[in-house]
């Protein structure tokens, strides 16, 4: 079992950017995929961006040129830079890790979720 904890969300102005955190503990030898993932009100949870093994990297077309993905010299840690935000991408966002080693699914530990919110 793998818990995770996510930290650094918070308010921030339209153009602003945050960097989310997210440290793992518990069974972290079995990672493998390390991401982060977001859901708006009414919305699915969808992929921000995604890390594998290899250090091969997926990102939303959203994402693309505004967010970073990546981890810490251990295994236990995942980061996500984010710049330039807009109201749009207001939402919460959930750490996620899996033993897989693809990034076509989410993995099946998620953290609590921490939320993110852009003003106008």
């Amino acid at each position: 079992q793998v818990q995770l904890v996510e930290s650094g969300g918070g308010l921030v102005q339209v153009g602003g950017s945050l960097t989310l955190s997210c440290v793992a503990s518990g069974d972290i030898d079995k990672i493998n995929v390390m991401g982060w993932y977001r859901q708006a009100p009414g919305n699915q949870r969808i992929l921000v961006a995604g890390i594998n093994p290899g250090g091969i990297l997926k990102y939303a077309d959203f994402a693309k040129g505004r967010m970073t993905i990546s981890t810490g010299d251990t295994k236990n840690m995942v980061f996500l830079d984010m710049k330039d935000l807009t109201p749009e991408d207001t939402s919460v966002y959930y750490c996620n890790v899996g033993d897989q080693r693809g990034l076509a699914l989410p993995g099946r530990n998620w953290g609590q979720g921490i939320q993110v919110n852009v003003s106008s």
